[in-house]
């Protein structure tokens, strides 16, 4: 009985560092829970804020590429109207060049025919006349009509351009173009290159000549536009047009030496009003 008393009374001494190492314990989990919910505070607001970082860089990149967008369908916009302004106009060349032939068809055609009805003309006089005065006035008659038909025989003979216009080779075929009164022509030399100058209505400037291949190379300048002609051939008509006109004009080069070109700038009389106006606007 003394035994299980003993026992008893000798039974707190433990169970007080128990319950005191239980305390400690117990503080040190809260210490840990509240270290640990802070840094999953503090790790939650990191991943907040790179979401939100991430968030407004996706947001600037989708609006970039709307701008991307709109400016694309703004380009293709103004592409497809300026090829509709390009086909138009290519439209209008096309018809003009076969109407050109046309007319340079007829034109030899029609001359063919004077030419038949003089001679036929010629003959039938001199089969009529038996006078000599008559026949004096007969032969000053077939002179001038000989005359004429060599030199629409001559004429004849002058390569005609894509768009029917003839194309003289020299002064003399100049001379003789003129004297159609069809077109106006403006002749020029040009010595030295890149030198400007003003020829009718445009401005010529030589860049390059090859003299052995009859080759040469020009900028054209008409009514603030270039053009850049390179490597033509002598005799091969180069054509422009003003603002306002329908009827191209048309540069011919016939003659090239070193650093040197000659040639002719033909201006057709329907232009002629619109050309003066439009290089007076131009000034």
């Amino acid at each position: 009985m003394a035994d299980d008393y003993t026992e008893m009374k000798s039974a707190p001494s433990w169970q007080l560092p128990a319950i005191v190492v239980l305390g400690l314990v117990a503080i040190g989990g809260l210490a840990f829970g509240w270290n640990a919910s802070t840094k999953l505070d503090a790790t939650k607001q990191d991943v907040a804020a790179q979401l939100k970082t991430t968030q407004s860089s996706i947001e600037q990149d989708m609006s970039s590429l709307k701008d991307r967008l709109m400016q694309t369908e703004k380009t293709n916009t103004d592409l497809q109207g300026d090829l509709k302004v390009v086909t138009g106009k290519l439209k209008i060349t096309q018809s003009q060049l076969k109407k050109a032939r046309a007319e340079a068809a007829q034109a030899n055609e029609d001359t063919t025919t004077k030419i038949t009805a003089l001679d036929t003309s010629v003959h039938t006089e001199l089969a009529t006349k038996a006078a000599t005065d008559d026949l004096k006035n007969v032969d000053s008659k077939v002179g001038v009509v000989r005359t004429d038909l060599d030199s629409t025989r001559e004429d004849l003979k002058m390569a005609r351009s894509e768009m029917g216009t003839l194309i003289a080779r020299n002064h003399d075929e100049i001379d003789q173009l003129r004297r159609l009164g069809e077109r106006d022509y403006i002749e020029f030399t040009i010595a030295g290159k890149n030198k400007p100058e003003k020829v009718g209505n445009v401005t010529v400037e030589l860049k390059a000549v090859n003299e052995k291949k009859g080759q040469y190379s020009v900028n054209l300048t008409s009514e603030d536009r270039l053009l850049q002609k390179k490597n033509r051939a002598m005799n091969e008509p180069i054509f422009f047009y003003l603002h306002g006109t329908k009827i191209p004009q048309e540069l011919v080069i016939n003659k090239v030496g070193k650093d040197t070109i000659s040639g002719y700038v033909s201006i057709p009389k329907a232009n002629s009003a619109p050309a003066a106006s439009a290089s007076t606007s131009g000034n």
